[in-house]
């Protein structure tokens, strides 16, 4: 049957009569439920094990990690990554270009001076492109969206900044990135989709380099 949020499960052995399976299996499947945060225990007289709403934002993690395992555990290539990645956030652009806020626009800008400071380390340039692109998938207005990029932006973006970040260019960086954000101020879909082509571009060409570089040290 269908549960309601914030409803109390059964007990642990109402639950393994109901399912005819041992209170130990029971009690793994509460952990692993709770672990997603799909439940929430509480002690005392009056508490139990309860359904949770889970909200968009919160399953972002679990997004992120499965992602990042995926591409760990698996023999997917640069240029494969890189596709997809920019295939699901081009995706956005005209949604984006439609619907973005003012707020939006602002985070895209603060990212951009920031991302210019001379003093950044890499590390923090990482996180600032990372919260850029954030808010251009955001600009979509569409919270199934920005779930289902969480994988993409959060996740694969990080590792190919892993692989690039050392060769890249940062001016170059700033530079499609301000003709993104100008775009998207100017409701232009297609000014959008061609400044994330040419992120593309500029992505995989440089991580080619850099990998034929570790190549041929070797």
């Amino acid at each position: 049957r269908d549960l309601i949020v914030d409803q109390r499960l059964p007990s642990e052995a109402e639950l393994s009569d109901q399912f005819d399976v041992s209170r130990p299996t029971v009690r793994e499947a509460l952990k692993r439920l709770a672990a997603q945060s799909l439940i929430r225990t509480q002690r005392g007289a009056t508490g139990g094990a309860f359904v949770n709403k889970l909200s968009f934002e919160e399953a972002y993690p679990q997004q992120i990690t499965t992602s990042t395992l995926l591409l760990s555990m698996n023999a997917v290539s640069f240029e494969t990554a890189c596709e997809a990645r920019y295939t699901l956030e081009r995706s956005c652009a005209p949604l984006s270009a439609l619907r973005r806020t003012a707020d939006h626009l602002a985070t895209m800008r603060a990212e951009i001076h920031r991302q210019s400071q001379p003093g950044l380390t890499d590390e923090a340039f990482c996180a600032s492109d990372v919260a850029f692109h954030r808010a251009l998938v955001d600009g979509a207005g569409n919270p199934v969206l920005s779930y289902q990029l969480a994988g993409a932006v959060e996740a694969m973006q990080p590792l190919m900044n892993m692989i690039t970040f050392s060769a890249r260019d940062r001016a170059k960086i700033i530079e499609l990135h301000t003709a993104l954000a100008d775009a998207l101020e100017a409701n232009n879909a297609i000014g959008v989709d061609t400044a994330l082509a040419g992120l593309e571009s500029y992505t995989t060409n440089l991580a080619k380099s850099v990998m034929e570089k570790r190549k041929n040290k070797a």
